[in-house]
């Protein structure tokens, strides 16, 4: 499968069977959200495929904003991923790996699908560049597509049954996403948008969204990212607090979290540009990291 298509490749050539649906899910999950791929190698041999085939669903879906040129087409493979889930496009939908291999973990661990809808509809907001209004719209927007993943992840450890601590995931899932949208920043105002901080926090520093995407945030902006960090780590608090007396079964849902405050911590060290500074955890780290994690939880 090409990993640029959101439905079936044009060219026809599709894995024979389930295992290489399996491969394919896990490629996708290694080349495009590490995190998850190091923080799934902790779960049970048994779980790796779902959990695989969950995130890269998600990966696909992001990645859709990215190649679209236009929302038009956008829009169209994500109505795609929509229809495939509520089954309207039952034996096209079945040709896709990541949606068979996905298809396959919805019936095998009792997954609810609405959540994976909602999160095919909160990406079409990525298609275009409205500013995020609120901090409660931001917080909305990261639960959508951030805290949902958690949380069925939570539900695939749990082998389908719901092991509670949603609190926990809603929590985690905003944190982990705020700072992944800080970490992007640069890239996000070269493309003309701004997810981070939303209209009201820049408002209150004196700044507007078209300041900031002309790169004249200066001191204010810093500021006003200073107050995401601040919202990152409450929330980071508040799901950590949640997770007292989590079965030890659902950690690997969890462990990505483990990253946030190195990410936040790296943003606060003298000389870092919003506009020009990248960064990155040598993936040495994340694993010590996430290993680390894993043993506390």
């Amino acid at each position: 499968m090409s990993a640029d298509a959101a439905g079936p490749p044009a060219d026809g050539v599709l894995p024979a069977d389930a295992a290489a649906h399996a491969r394919e899910c896990e490629r996708i999950v290694r080349r495009d959200d590490r995190d998850r791929w190091l923080a799934t190698l902790f779960a049970p041999a048994e779980a790796r495929p779902a959990l695989f085939a969950l995130y890269a669903f998600a990966a696909e879906v992001a990645r859709v904003p990215e190649r679209a040129r236009e929302p038009l087409p956008g829009e169209i493979r994500l109505q795609w991923w929509r229809d495939a889930l509520e089954g309207t496009r039952a034996e096209e939908a079945r040709a896709n790996p990541v949606f068979a291999e996905l298809e396959e973990t919805i019936a095998r661990h009792r997954l609810p699908r609405a959540p994976l809808v909602g999160l095919v509809e909160a990406r079409i907001h990525d298609l275009y560049d409205d500013p995020i209004a609120t901090v409660n719209d931001l917080e909305g927007y990261a639960g959508e597509t951030s805290s949902v993943l958690i949380r069925l992840a939570s539900l695939i450890l749990a082998g389908g049954a719901d092991p509670g601590h949603a609190d926990a995931a809603g929590h985690g899932g905003v944190a982990y996403a705020l700072a992944g949208l800080m970490r992007s920043f640069p890239w996000h105002v070269r493309d003309g948008r701004l997810y981070v901080p939303p209209v009201e926090t820049l408002a209150r520093h004196g700044l507007t969204r078209e300041r900031v995407l002309a790169g004249e945030g200066g001191l204010p902006l810093q500021a006003a990212l200073q107050d995401m960090r601040a919202l990152a780590r409450r929330h980071l608090a508040d799901a950590r607090a949640a997770l007292v007396g989590a079965p030890r079964s659902i950690a690997p849902a969890f462990l990505p979290l483990a990253l946030v405050e190195p990410t936040l911590k790296a943003m606060e060290r003298p000389g870092f540009d919003p506009y020009r500074s990248v960064v990155e955890i040598p993936q040495w780290r994340r694993q010590v990291a996430l290993w680390w994690a894993s043993r506390r939880m």
